[in-house]
């Protein structure tokens, strides 16, 4: 499991948020969104802006570029 996958995971559980809600919000399968979450595929530089949306947290904190979710 990548960080990206340890990190979307992680606030899909924080915030309670369903796998069918999220990918109906990013306008993806449920299948994609299982395959992000166990790192079987890499999300687009789009959908990752998406996600960072979603959760309002930085793309670094995402990525594993920060350990800090906040956005500047």
């Amino acid at each position: 499991m990548t960080l990206f996958s340890q990190r979307l995971t992680e606030l899909l559980d924080r915030t309670g948020t369903t796998r069918r809600s999220f990918a109906q919000a990013l306008g993806v399968s449920e299948r994609m969104v299982q395959y992000y979450i166990t790192g079987k595929k890499d999300p687009t530089v789009e959908t990752l802006i998406a996600i960072a949306d979603f959760f309002d947290v930085s793309l670094d904190y995402l990525v594993g570029r920060s350990e800090n979710p906040e956005r500047k």
